[in-house]
């Protein structure tokens, strides 16, 4: 039987919660040693090994979601993910990611190595957690069928426009993430009707990623992380810009100068970077890494977006997932199992 072509996805921040607690024991104990590697660098710098944080009795809030262990933990879980995908079944023919996920898809592609590709993660989560720059409120422009609201969309843009200190930061399937200062939240909170009885959302501990608030945390990353921790990926990969990095093609000086400034500074377009992977690719299945199962639906909403193979609403969506799964979540019982065989 043939393989299937996937485009890879990997996950960003706020997908490892209460759920997902023990997910390194129960999906890669097989991978101690790479973990092991990991915490080293962790203890290097004074901090908890992402082991500990993993087998912890309960889950905090508080502590799982600040960035410095966030980052390390979602990074380690969803590159083990990578690492567990069924080759037999599936030829990954590109990678991307959403936000952080960015640096994750840069070791799935072999553009860093395994051990650079978690400094990054760790580093970066670090210094956005130390500096902790404004914060980020999510929005969505879609109904709950998944169905563009007219106009909708347009207004939060013009918002944006219109708040000092308030940026967009993540175009997000039917979302937009917006980032700003505390006081340019505070006015968007005010001036955003409330829809679906939660949103606007304040994302906890979230800086304003994606912004140019975050150039200090930018300078401070290029600093750290120099250039000659890349090198040409073995996987084609698309950016936050929906730009695609070829294969044993890309210059590692270029991916590094664009994943430490314009990645950190600018909008990151998911939407555009899911999308672009379909037309270059035209991949059979879109596999999300876990942890987590949120990135599911704006992966969704983005193939909707664009009518990918006639997909047109939510419940196109969740029929097409009945007979004929194009979107594989490793995050998900019974998906996982399709994608690891």
């Amino acid at each position: 039987m043939s393989r299937k072509s996937a485009l890879v996805i990997a996950p960003g921040r706020g997908t490892y919660n209460k759920e997902e607690l023990g997910y390194l024991q129960r999906f890669h104990a097989d991978k101690v040693a790479l973990f092991a590697r990991f915490d080293q660098q962790r203890q290097a710098q004074g901090q908890e090994s992402i082991r500990a944080l993993d087998g912890a009795e309960r889950f905090s809030l508080s502590k799982f979601t600040r960035g410095d262990n966030a980052s390390a933990l979602i990074h380690s879980c969803a590159y083990g993910d990578f690492l567990s995908i069924d080759q037999n079944q599936f030829d990954v023919v590109a990678v991307t990611g959403n936000s952080m996920g960015w640096y994750t898809a840069l070791a799935c592609a072999g553009a860093v190595s395994a051990e650079d590709g978690f400094t990054i993660v760790n580093t970066m989560g670090r210094l956005m957690q130390e500096a902790l720059i404004g914060g980020q409120l999510i929005y969505p422009f879609v109904d709950e069928n998944w169905q563009p609201i007219p106009g909708k969309k347009q207004d939060v843009l013009d918002l944006i426009d219109a708040i000092d200190g308030l940026y967009l930061s993540i175009d997000l399937g039917g979302m937009l993430v917006l980032a700003g200062t505390k006081e340019a939240l505070v006015e968007a909170e005010l001036r955003l009707p409330v829809v679906q009885e939660r949103f606007p959302m304040r994302l906890q501990n979230h800086a304003a990623f994606h912004s140019p608030l975050q150039n200090p945390v930018a300078d401070l990353g290029r600093n750290l992380l120099g250039a000659d921790l890349f090198r040409s990926p073995k996987l084609s990969m698309i950016d936050g810009r929906g730009h695609c990095w070829m294969a044993h093609g890309a210059e590692p000086v270029q991916v590094h100068d664009y994943t430490l400034d314009h990645q950190v500074v600018e909008p990151y377009d998911f939407t555009k970077a899911i999308q672009n992977g379909l037309r270059e690719y035209c991949p059979d299945v879109l596999i999300i890494l876990g942890p987590g199962k949120t990135l599911g639906g704006a992966v969704a909403q983005s193939l909707i977006d664009c009518n990918w193979q006639g997909l047109s609403s939510k419940q196109d969506f969740l029929d097409r997932q009945k007979s004929d799964p194009i979107v594989l979540s490793m995050g998900m019982e019974g998906q996982r199992e399709m994608v690891t065989g």
